[in-house]
């Protein structure tokens, strides 16, 4: 016989969690389609590769860039969908392996665990999002079962063996999501892709106005990959420094040492 009262679900489980936007302006206020056209998310960023680390990251983005150009094209849509299953995997990674090490060593993780999941999420709900718009095809999903399979594999090996520059791999890899998401605006904008009505997740998740269209996810989801930028490109200097405690300011000094580097190296490329 089983005990009833194991049966009853707990009321912890009853209450709804609603995922938060990574980013604070969408939880702060309602943003309309101009604020959302206006916002400066920085465009042409591009975080010039300085180390041999940070030249192979580079390397291995533009490397994975060219299957997934052949493959989809200029199918938005479907790429957005697919991506997205792998762009949700490296938060997840990251924040597993530094759970783990901060049970081992008994000490607090710096406050990377809490961010690196946020960022997972936030990726997880871009793909619950497009779902709503596009579904893939039957050959999408076997490619993305298998990308995905092998992406995690290899990202875990990678962030075990040298966090600084797997974290700067998902810095480049979110420069080129900005570029994608900025091609998506322009099939937008010329009429190949229809501006619909967005989906009612897209509202309740980013605050948006009721109003809102696929142009204005768009514009959001692209929002979250330029802070997806910054932040890994963040991280992986942080790990560089030896300065990994969020809860500390960065060395100036050292910071300023190392955008100087990043300078030298981009006149030299030029």
């Amino acid at each position: 016989m089983v005990n009833p009262d194991f049966l009853k679900i707990p009321e912890e489980l009853l209450n709804d969690v609603h995922p938060l936007p990574i980013r604070n302006d969408f939880v702060s206020r309602q943003l309309s389609s101009d604020d959302l056209e206006k916002w400066d998310i920085g465009l042409t960023k591009h975080r010039q590769p300085v180390t041999f680390g940070d030249k192979v990251a580079l390397a291995v983005v533009k490397s994975l860039r060219i299957p997934a150009d052949l493959f989809f094209r200029k199918k938005y849509l479907h790429r957005a969908v697919a991506l997205e299953t792998v762009a949700a995997v490296p938060g997840m990674v990251g924040a597993v392996i530094r759970h783990l090490r901060s049970l081992r060593k008994m000490k607090h993780d710096g406050g990377w665990i809490t961010h690196l999941l946020h960022e997972a999420e936030n990726e997880r709900m871009h793909l619950l999002t497009w779902m709503k718009v596009c579904q893939p095809t039957l050959l999408e999903r076997m490619l993305v079962t298998a990308v995905q399979g092998v992406f995690f594999n290899c990202f875990f090996l990678f962030y075990l063996s040298t966090p600084r520059t797997a974290h700067r791999i998902v810095g480049y890899l979110e420069e080129e999501a900005v570029i994608s998401y900025t091609g998506f605006l322009k099939e937008i904008d010329e009429g190949r892709i229809e501006n619909k009505a967005a989906p009612q997740i897209a509202i309740d998740y980013w605050n948006l106005q009721k109003s809102a269209t696929i142009r204005d996810v768009v514009l959001a989801v692209r929002a979250d990959e330029a802070l997806h930028r910054d932040t890994n490109h963040h991280f992986s200097d942080r790990i560089s420094l030896k300065q990994e405690d969020l809860r500390t300011e960065v060395s100036h000094t050292k910071l300023l040492h190392m955008q100087e580097a990043a300078s030298i190296a981009r006149a030299g490329n030029s």
